[in-house]
């Protein structure tokens, strides 16, 4: 299970375009990728100075992780995504690996991006880091984008979570942390790095899990376990009290995250497969949005859907940058199903910073039905709740960065169940 076999899926399907024209990693690329937002794969064949080629757009809609998870409908993905989280498969492991057959020079020998034109320099934005567990020896992987900083080092941004954690204990026992950094493998093994399971949880075990078992990994010399399938490997480490200035930055709102002083990773060696794939993610698009949203979908679905079981619908909206905005469908069986519902996705998703929920009639892709239910079927001073001074999203500009506080807003644009119903539906033309 591997990059390729899903390009080749979706080949297949006729969602995959070739461009054999010479293209720039300074910016040009990104122009295809944005231009294409949305739609195909893209695979550039000819990227100036390089010869590794790049991949793009690899998951667009949420009906893409849908098909990759060989599930009927997205209730069922989330339920797939989730059980896999508490039920990883241990990856049999091999030591050999097809992407040891090249060893790179060094950083300038991969094709590494420049997005946008405040950018602080090239960015990996597609960077699973592994670690280990000190303590432990339990393994972690999360997606960091990092920075070039020089053809042998890395800026990483570090936020506090997981690998904040196990970083921060080896540098307290006088030790850098040893990292694997995997560039290019099944989507499914991304979509596992971009969920945040328990602390212990191995996020490759997950993808195993979502991949039935066909996913083999191999353990390096440094003690990290990677998927043997992995295109690009650089082995590394995060240096202990060594930083750089790290951005600006795009990230998923399509605004630049502010400068900060972050870790600095060490190269030590780069691998590669002989025909090896460079995949690249756009930040702000589509692939950015609904790789880093759709776990949290999930566990808005799971945790709205205890409180108020007649849940139709969660979708992180496009507006809301699929992070801080959320529509919620219901069947309203009681005039506190909403509340109980907005409460429960605020509780499930911390950066949420509006949710509305709608009835099971309105549909909550679209952005015009969604307004036409505020517009008929919401009233401010009975229906809206404000929440002030919490806790809320580092990517938000508007709210208080430092401290992290935001205010948050729910909306109850469902119709009243004292009222007529036929009072707030729709006229239809038999």
């Amino acid at each position: 299970m591997d990059l390729k076999a899903y390009i080749e899926e979706r080949r297949k399907e006729g969602k995959y375009v070739e461009l054999e024209g010479e293209v720039d990693p300074h910016y040009e690329v990104a122009r295809y990728l944005k231009r294409h937002d949305g739609g195909p794969t893209l695979l550039f064949n000819k990227v100036k100075g390089h010869s590794i080629p790049v991949v793009g757009n690899l998951v667009t809609k949420r009906e893409d992780i849908v098909k990759l998870l060989r599930v009927k409908d997205l209730n069922e993905a989330y339920l797939k995504l989730l059980e896999a989280c508490n039920s990883p498969s241990r990856l049999k492991l091999k030591s050999d690996a097809p992407f040891e057959e090249v060893r790179l020079k060094d950083l300038r020998d991969l094709p590494i991006l420049t997005h946008y034109e405040r950018d602080g320099g090239p960015y990996i934005t597609t960077s699973v880091v592994i670690a280990r567990d000190y303590d432990t020896g339990a393994f972690n992987a999360s997606i960091h984008r990092m920075l070039m900083v020089d053809p042998t080092h890395l800026a990483i941004r570090v936020v506090p979570r997981h690998l904040h954690y196990i970083m921060t204990r080896w540098w307290e026992k006088g030790k850098d942390l040893p990292i694997a950094v995997v560039i290019g493998s099944h989507p499914a093994m991304f979509l596992a790095a971009a969920s945040s399971p328990p602390l212990g949880v191995f996020e490759a075990e997950v993808a195993n899990n979502l991949l039935n078992g066909k996913l083999e990994g191999c353990l390096l010399n440094n003690g990290i376990i990677v998927p043997r399938s992995s295109e690009i490997v650089i082995i590394g480490r995060i240096l202990r009290d060594s930083y750089v200035e790290e951005g600006p930055f795009v990230d998923v709102t399509g605004t630049y995250d502010k400068v900060r002083r972050q870790p600095v990773v060490e190269v030590e060696a780069i691998y590669a497969k002989e025909e090896a794939l460079y995949h690249a993610l756009l930040p702000a698009s589509r692939e950015h949005r609904i790789f880093m949203s759709f776990y949290r979908e999930a566990l808005i679905w799971q945790r709205v859907k205890e409180v108020v079981p007649t849940l139709k619908a969660v979708r992180l909206t496009t507006g809301g940058c699929n992070w801080l905005h959320c529509v919620l469908s219901i069947r309203k069986v009681n005039e506190g199903d909403p509340k109980n519902a907005m409460l429960a996705a605020f509780a499930a998703h911390p950066s949420l910073k509006m949710v509305i929920v709608v009835d099971e009639d309105i549909d909550p892709d679209s952005p015009e039905d969604v307004e036409w239910a505020l517009a008929t079927r919401f009233q401010p001073d009975e229906d809206l709740v404000v929440i002030s001074r919490i806790r809320g999203s580092s990517l938000d500009p508007s709210s208080d960065q430092e401290r992290l506080l935001t205010s948050k807003m729910g909306i109850d644009a469902t119709t009243p169940l004292n009222r007529p119903r036929d009072l707030f539906e729709r006229a239809k033309i038999p």
